[in-house]
């Protein structure tokens, strides 16, 4: 059983169809990457698995248990990072925190504790300034902070690294892989890269249903290509090759930058067996010969295509 179960979730604006029959598992202890183009129905499904929304049908657990639309009980295993975090600008991040452990319930020598270590988890535990004056960057960081203060079982982040430069992005990744052994995350984001760099797992929304899910290498296993890269010593090489009659059949695609040569088999029984023969043949030793490893990019364009 996941830490989080989504299941035939569907959803309604008017005409607009925002989620049909969506599934998601979320195992514990994973950074979990939810990947969608914008309007995918990423934050949609966020807010029913907080409760904040009514599905039109379709059912999420949380820790086992069920949620229901305006009730929060399984929001007490949740933390949540939206997009926009808004605090109250004349406080200062320990007063802040004092305040969100005062609501949460807990004692007030726990609160000072987890307050004292989630500012220096997230580098704010010397700062002493309002939050008013903080950046973008170190707003998301404390909202790490509070949405880690109750050490839910779950942390969600609602495009975290979305509207930051590239300093403030590796910041919070950092953070969110520093988290990993004390929570499960799950990551809804459209930027691929940061998925690349901290998610164990991700699952693609497209068109309001799942496109695509599991481990990275599963997923890049399951859609590797019969393809490779030839890299030539020099344009002469790479020309030679690329005009070799050999290679002029329907099931092969060529193409060319530089002096690197790319193949893709559309006929899976060819392999790089046939392409060794035929520069042994042309009298031709190569840089590089490698298979052609789908990115994340591809995979994507590929599942919404």
């Amino acid at each position: 059983m996941g830490i989080l179960e989504v299941h035939q979730l569907f959803k309604r604006f008017g005409n607009h169809e925002v989620l049909r029959g969506f599934d998601m598992d979320v195992p514990e202890h994973s950074i979990f990457g939810f990947v969608g183009q914008n309007g995918a129905g990423k934050t949609t499904a966020m807010k029913i698995v907080l409760g904040l929304l009514k599905p039109d049908s379709g059912s999420v657990t949380v820790c086992g248990e069920k949620v229901a639309f305006g009730e929060t009980k399984t929001n007490r295993n949740i933390g949540f990072l939206p997009d926009v975090p808004e605090f109250y600008g004349y406080m200062r991040p320990m007063e802040y925190l004092k305040l969100c452990g005062e609501i949460t319930g807990l004692t007030k020598a726990r609160t000072k504790l987890k307050s004292e270590e989630l500012l220096s988890l997230v580098g704010l535990k010397d700062e002493k300034k309002k939050i008013a004056g903080f950046s973008r960057g170190m707003k998301q960081r404390l909202g790490i902070a509070q949405a880690l203060l109750n050490e839910p079982k779950l942390l969600i982040c609602d495009e975290p690294t979305s509207a930051l430069d590239p300093i403030g992005r590796k910041e919070i990744l950092d953070i969110l892989l520093a988290v990993k052994g004390k929570t499960t995350v799950v990551f809804s984001t459209h930027i691929l890269s940061d998925v690349e760099r901290i998610c164990d797992r991700i699952a693609i929304l497209h068109k309001g249903k799942l496109a695509l899910h599991g481990t990275l290498s599963e997923i890049k296993e399951r859609h590797r290509h019969s393809g490779f890269i030839i890299e030539f010593g020099s344009a002469e090489e790479a020309s030679l090759f690329e005009n070799t009659e050999e290679l002029r059949q329907p099931a092969i695609s060529l193409s060319r930058k530089g002096n690197t040569v790319s193949v893709l088999f559309a006929d899976h029984n060819m392999d790089g067996h046939f392409l060794l023969g035929v520069l042994s043949q042309k009298r031709i030793v190569p840089l590089k010969f490698a298979v052609m490893e789908p990115t994340l990019e591809s995979l994507f364009v590929e599942a919404i295509g």
